[in-house]
């Protein structure tokens, strides 16, 4: 079946704008309790839903960060420029109303950790901490950052260490247990989505692909 398109060219539409239809396609995006700590030592907590996995080798993850509506740098982004490192803590859905909290606006000398009541452990190879309700959270060095003009950043930290709920991975094979996870996913405006309603579907090969019309049938009967 065929789909009748609304083409929108970004050109023709304003940045908020362009956000919106960003956040309502790229769907559900994994979300980042990023944690980081100044040069002054405070700790910061916020959330990011502009995050990703980008490379396996070098193991880099990466983030979108806008700045104050006044063209100041956030907290995290300035922390991460100082310091060099950040914790990436994987939001689960048992403490997500949580990492909501650690969403508003706090000054500068506010522990988000504090405000929602998150217990957080020393870094192993960094200085910045780990949540622990997390079940998983990656230290991160940074890699690189860009700035994507006036408005945000973009920071990419390499993993350095991973902390894994000792029931979700299988040190053998290091699958990790997506259902014993149970990570939320950003969806468009206020929307989150969770990972519950979980599938496999098999990697092909040219093989096995068949005729056009079998593949169809396959499709039509999964």
């Amino acid at each position: 079946m065929s789909t009748k398109h609304c083409s929108i060219n970004f050109e023709h539409i304003t940045a908020h704008e362009q956000y919106k239809i960003l956040a309502g396609s790229v769907v559900p995006r994994p979300i980042a309790l990023i944690t980081s700590v100044s040069k002054k030592g405070q700790v910061n907590a916020a959330p990011f839903s502009f995050f990703n996995a980008l490379a396996a080798d070098p193991p880099l993850v990466g983030f979108g960060i806008q700045r104050k509506p006044n063209g100041e740098p956030k907290d995290t982004y300035r922390n991460i420029i100082e310091s060099g490192e950040f914790t990436v803590n994987i939001v689960s859905d048992d403490w997500v109303e949580l990492m909501n909290i650690c969403a508003i606006p706090f000054e500068e000398t506010v522990d988000e950790t504090c405000m929602a009541e998150l217990s957080v452990q020393a870094g192993t190879l960094i200085g910045s901490p780990r949540v622990v309700n997390a079940m998983i959270a990656l230290e991160c060095v940074l890699f690189s950052e860009q700035s994507t003009g006036e408005r945000g950043d973009l920071i990419l930290g390499k993993v350095v260490m991973a902390h894994i709920g000792e029931n979700l991975v299988n040190t053998d094979n290091y699958h990790i247990d997506q259902v014993g996870l149970d990570a939320v996913g950003r969806m468009g405006g206020q929307g989150y989505a969770r990972t519950r309603d979980y599938f496999d579907l098999k990697s092909l090969k040219e093989s096995e692909l068949g005729t056009v019309d079998q593949v169809r049938v396959w499709a039509d009967h999964k």
